[in-house]
C-alpha cells in the first residue's frame, strides 16, 4: 500500500508525528518512507509492507498527513505506476529535472582517455549550450587484457574541467561499491563542480550487491542499463532493488538486446519500449544507440544509422540520449568505431531538436483527439 502524504509536509509537523506513530502501531506492517526531490516541491511518500489487504482503506486514508492512498501491486512496488497516469515522475537534480517530460542529451567520452581530450569535448558541449555528459572512468571489458579504465586517477581532473565548462552532470559507469567511495571523495576534492549518476551497466543488471550499495546512499541518481540478455521485467525489477533499498532516483536505460537477430547492428534495438517503461513505471527512460547500433555505416539517404534510431527513440518519449563522441575515434580506447566526432555534435542536435518537436506534436495530436481515450 502506497501513502502519499500531503505536498511539503515537514517530518516535525504534528499531522506526520500522529501519522507515523499510528502506522508504526499496525501488526505485521513494515513502514518504509520515501523522499521525492521534485522542482518546487518536496514530496513524501509511505509505503506498507506486509499483510496489507487486511488494513481499512478508509482509515488510513483519514489520518491527518495522507493525501491519497494506492493499492499497489506486487512487482515495482516503488517504481511502478500502478495505473496511476497522473502520479509524480523522476527527480530534481543539480537543478535539472529528470523525469517523463524532459530530454537531456548526456554526450561524451564511453572511456576517459587523456585530459586534451576530455577538455576538447567539454569544450564542445559548452559551446553548443550542453551541460551534462558521459564519462566512462570504470570500463569493465569482455577481454580481460582491454583497456579497463583509468579508475580513480582521471576523477580529480574529469572533475576539475566539468568545473571550468560548466558541466552540472555526469553519468559514470561503477562496477564496484568501492567506486562510490572514490568518486565521493574526488568530488569533495574539487569542490563539489558538479553531480553524478551512478550508471550500472548491462553486465551488473542483476549484481544485486551493487545495487543494494547504490540504492543504499541518497546523495547520487542511478542509470540502470537494461541486461542485455534478460527480459524487460527482469530488469525492472533489478531497478526496484535500488529503489527498495530507499533510493528511488533512477533512470531507466534502453541499450539493445544481444542477439543476432539484430545483425548487423551491435545489438538489437529496443528502443519501441520506450513508451513500455514509461506506462509500467515512473522511471524517466534513457536510450544508447552507441551501444545498440555500435557502428558509424551511413544509411543511402546520407544519415548515420546511429542517428536513425537515437531519433526513433526520442520519438517514442526518450527522456535522456546516452551517446558516444570522441575528438579522435581512431584513437578512442574503448569503441571507437561507434563514436560520433565533435563535428558532428550540431547536426545530431539539430537532429534531437527535430525529432523532439515531432513527438510533442504526436502528443499534442492524440490529446486533442479526446474521443479515443
Amino acid at each position: 500500500m502506497l501513502l502519499i502524504l500531503h505536498p511539503n509536509i515537514k517530518e516535525t509537523d504534528p499531522e506526520y508525528l500522529k501519522t507515523i506513530t499510528h502506522l508504526q502501531q499496525l501488526d505485521g506492517i513494515k513502514v518504509q518512507h520515501h523522499h521525492v526531490n521534485g522542482q518546487q516541491q518536496q514530496l513524501h511518500e509511505i509505503y506498507l509492507l506486509g499483510n496489507t489487504l487486511a488494513l481499512d482503506l478508509n482509515e488510513i486514508e483519514t489520518l491527518p498527513a495522507v493525501e491519497k492512498v494506492i493499492r499497489i501491486s506486487e512487482e515495482y512496488r516503488i517504481l511502478g505506476r500502478h495505473n496511476d497516469l497522473l502520479r509524480h515522475t523522476g527527480f530534481h537534480y543539480k537543478g535539472l529535472n529528470f523525469d517523463q517530460d524532459s530530454l537531456h542529451i548526456f554526450a561524451g567520452l564511453c572511456a576517459v582517455d587523456t585530459p586534451k581530450h576530455v577538455e576538447e569535448m567539454m569544450i564542445v558541449l559548452k559551446a553548443n549550450g550542453l551541460n551534462c555528459t558521459r564519462m566512462g572512468a570504470y570500463k569493465p571489458r569482455t577481454n580481460p587484457y582491454a583497456f579497463q579504465g583509468h579508475g580513480k586517477q582521471c576523477l580529480p581532473w574529469v572533475f576539475d574541467l566539468a568545473g571550468k565548462y560548466g558541466i552540472k552532470v555526469i553519468a559514470m559507469e561503477v562496477t564496484h561499491e568501492s567506486h562510490m567511495a572514490e568518486i565521493d571523495q574526488a568530488l569533495k576534492d574539487a569542490g563539489h563542480p558538479c553531480g553524478v549518476i551512478m550508471q550500472i551497466g548491462t553486465r551488473n543488471t542483476q549484481n544485486f550487491e551493487l545495487l543494494k550499495a547504490i540504492g543504499k546512499q541518497k546523495n547520487y541518481p542511478a542509470l540502470l542499463k537494461r541486461g542485455f540478455g534478460i527480459t524487460l521485467n527482469e530488469s525492472l525489477n533489478a531497478a526496484e532493488y535500488l529503489a527498495s533499498e530507499g533510493n528511488s532516483q533512477v533512470i531507466f536505460c534502453l541499450r539493445g538486446m544481444k542477439s543476432d537477430f539484430g545483425a548487423p547492428h551491435r545489438n538489437m534495438v529496443d528502443f519501441a519500449q520506450v513508451p513500455t517503461v514509461k506506462r509500467l513505471t515512473r522511471m524517466p527512460v534513457c536510450i544508447d544507440p552507441s551501444h545498440s547500433v555500435g557502428s558509424r555505416d551511413i544509411a543511402p539517404d546520407g544519415v548515420l544509422e546511429l542517428c536513425h534510431a537515437t531519433a526513433q527513440g526520442v520519438l517514442a518519449g526518450a527522456n535522456m540520449v546516452l551517446v558516444d563522441f570522441h575528438p579522435k575515434p581512431q584513437a578512442a580506447l574503448v569503441d571507437g568505431p561507434q563514436a560520433l566526432t565533435l563535428n558532428e555534435l550540431d547536426v545530431f542536435l539539430k537532429d534531437m531538436e527535430i525529432s523532439r518537436k515531432a513527438y510533442l506534436s504526436r502528443v499534442d495530436a492524440w490529446k486533442q483527439n479526446t474521443t479515443s481515450f
